[in-house]
């Protein structure tokens, strides 16, 4: 027997999804600080339910892909390891230059810098310099480099970054300080820019390059604790991690450029949803991913999720390629409070696991949105994950009323309706970035909604968005792990070429061709057989003047002349996509300034059923609060609802083991063979 398994690491749980002999099989556990444990305490949950030994399970696991919070972690906490940063003489300020100080969302006039990954005392200048054509103009001394690394050293660093001015086009000067490293201290992480990101853009490649060092002791104790119990328990098949770009890494890999697993959980979540909605013909997806964290949603339009060349991580722009991805702090977990203002407020911050919402009984005093909706009814606080965990409905309303009632003078109800609202609200707000504020218009798109907490929301959420139909997984509460099994390993490769269309097209094919060539190099060591190879080739262009580019996508064989109007035509449709129609700047010249080749090595996929729910169906009521109008009525509960052949209708509550979905007045529920589909009513 074949199993496969895929596990995503949440900031409150952590879900464990196998499929093998055909059916599905999925799980919880609390996430733990170590990472490790929650992942073993959720792979048990999956043993056990398998009807198999420790020994068995694991040597028969063919396939292990985890999506992760480490390094999510690590950038929303600013919990980094020590760093130093080596850059060239006279830029040591860069990064607290920035690209100049923010403004606050609700004041413009407040100015803020970003926040300091290290402090300037740990940053050192070397005297050396490349020319913007990549001639050395001032040579690297190693004596240079050892009195910086040492002095770096002294200060307790466990890690370095290197970002040299113009090292993406002539990176011999960092290649020197790793030569150094690597002969002088051999167990000392380190990043070096023309290697992670070797792209033009200063201060992104410095902040991509700082970063990703400054993750890089977390990440290997981490991982060094997994790998090590995993291989004891018997596990023979490599660790595959999903990564930011949409695709997997090995563990080796992944280690090589940690700051790349930023994400890396809820890419999972856009890669299923993307699956998903292929096999229901829906070609425009929002989705959203509602954990005990945070909310992420993306757009998927004609199978496509959309691929950003500037990720935002955190506070902070790099120069990552990444899925577009939308997060808020508004999960479960996501604690409400009172501000100066005496507004209410929810997120960013989150109880997480431990000590959890107030309702959990393990110490935490501060209302969440968890503690909002078990006050207002719509949790049954005896059956939460399936009656696994008690809830003390008690706690939650006493918390909402020391926290948010007293101070607003609001009732217990009106306070928790209250969160319910304005996290409902920040959450459309989010699907209106992916939709509005790109040029798409909501109403012509499907939600796919999932997460542990997105089922009490997701009706409210896409009704104030403007959707008017909501897909439910039937994996929804693992949906993130459930889609990582169904991810391809994907390895991608950029590097600034700068070309415009005078330049001989022979110039630019010797750049793709130089790219391609590390790829399959790294199709090789990861051995990837050939007929799962494929290659894309990427640019990103712009019009001569402007400052950022949009990317685009070349023909796959060798470019020649003849492809040069092909090329300038798909970026035009690329752009006007991006921007409107007519805003092309068509008398300009157009400039290439950074080639990218993506590999592709396509993953086997085990069919399999959707895990269903063997309960049997009954039927109660319950008194809620109304998300919809904050009064109280009583609606139907339906347990083991997917067992339901004929449609029905809302106001109800679905209540499965592992999730809670609240359908509204006016919608309508179908059972699918793997998903529900909730239709609202028309306004």
């Amino acid at each position: 027997m074949q199993i496969h398994v895929g596990i995503d690491v949440g900031g409150t749980f952590t879900d464990a999804v196998a499929i093998a002999d055909g059916r599905t099989v999925r799980g919880k556990a609390f996430s733990t600080r170590d990472v490790t444990t929650g992942i073993l305490n959720a792979l048990t949950v999956l043993r056990e339910r398998l009807g198999l030994s420790e020994p068995d399970f694991y040597a028969q696991i063919t396939r292990f892909a985890l999506g992760n919070t480490i390094v999510t972690n690590a950038v929303d906490e600013y919990k980094f390891a020590p760093v130093g940063l080596l850059t060239t003489a006279g830029f040591r300020d860069t990064l607290r230059i920035s690209r100049s100080a923010r403004g606050s969302e609700r004041d413009p006039h407040e100015l803020h810098a970003r926040a300091d990954i290290l402090p300037r005392s740990n940053i050192y200048e070397i005297a050396e310099r490349v020319d913007s054509q990549g001639t050395v103009v001032a040579p690297i001394k190693e004596d240079d480099i050892a009195a910086a690394v040492d002095e770096l050293l002294a200060t307790g660093v466990e890690a370095i970054a290197v970002c040299f001015l113009w090292s993406f086009r002539n990176p011999i000067h960092e290649q020197a300080v790793a030569s150094y490293l690597d002969k002088h201290h051999p167990d000392l992480p380190y990043s070096t820019s023309s290697d992670l990101t070797p792209v033009y853009r200063e201060y992104e490649r410095m902040i991509t390059t700082t970063l990703d060092s400054a993750v890089k002791p977390i990440v290997s104790s981490h991982f060094g604790h997994l790998a090590a119990d995993l291989e004891a328990r018997g596990l023979q098949c490599r660790v595959q991690i999903m990564q930011v770009h949409g695709g997997f890494l090995s563990v080796e890999e992944t280690n090589k450029a940690p700051i790349a697993m930023f994400n890396s959980g809820p890419v999972g979540g856009v890669t299923g949803a993307r699956l998903l909605g292929s096999q229901l013909d829906r070609d425009k997806i929002l989705t959203a991913d509602m954990g005990g964290t945070s909310l992420d949603a993306a757009a998927i339009v004609d199978g496509k999720f959309r691929v950003s060349p500037r990720a935002q991580v955190g506070e902070w722009p790099t120069s990552l390629t990444a899925v577009d991805i939308e997060s808020i702090g508004a999960g479960g977990g996501s604690i409400a409070w009172v501000d100066e203002r005496q507004l209410l407020r929810v997120g960013p911050h989150s109880a997480g696991s431990t000590p959890g919402p107030a309702c959990y009984g393990l110490g935490g005093v501060k209302p969440t949105v968890t503690d909002a909706t078990l006050t207002m009814g719509l949790l049954n606080p005896d059956y939460y994950l399936g009656g696994t965990v008690e809830l003390d409905t008690s706690r939650s309303s006493a918390a909402i009323d020391a926290e948010v009632g007293a101070p607003l003078q609001l009732t217990t109800d009106q306070a928790a309706h209250g969160i319910y609202r304005l996290t409902v609200s920040q959450m459309a707000n989010a699907l209106r970035k992916i939709t509005v504020n790109r040029g798409h218009d909501p109403r012509e798109f499907s939600m796919v909604a999932f997460g542990g907490a997105c089922g009490l929301f997701a009706a409210a959420i896409a009704a104030e968005a403007g959707v008017h139909e909501v897909i439910v997984p039937r994996n929804a509460a693992v949906f993130s792990a459930y889609g990582l099994m169904h991810a391809d390993s994907v390895y991608s490769i950029v590097q600034t070429t700068p070309w415009d269309f005078a330049m001989p097209a022979t110039q630019l094919e010797r750049a793709f061709a130089a790219l391609e060539d590390r790829a399959q190099a790294w199709f090789e060591a990861e051995g990837i057989a050939e007929d799962r190879r494929e290659l894309y080739r990427e640019a990103d262009m712009k019009f001569s003047g402007q400052i950022f580019e949009v990317t685009t996508k070349l023909p796959a064989e060798a470019f020649t002349e003849g492809d040069k109007d092909v090329l300038r035509q798909r970026f035009i449709e690329d752009y006007e996509a991006e921007f409107g129609l007519g805003t092309a700047w068509t008398e300009a010249e157009i400039v290439l300034m950074n080639a990218r080749v993506r590999a592709i090595g396509v993953s086997e996929i085990l069919e399999a059923q959707a895990s269903k729910n063997d309960g049997v169906h009954s039927l109660h009521s319950r008194e809620i609060v109304d998300p919809t109008t904050g009064e109280r009525i009583t609606v139907d509960v339906h347990r083991n609802a997917t067992t339901l052949t004929e449609p029905f209708h809302g106001p109800c509550i679905l209540e499965e083991p592992d999730t809670t979905i609240f359908i509204p007045q006016g919608a309508v529920v179908e059972n699918g063979a793997d998903h529900l589909l909730i239709r609202l009513a028309s306004n």
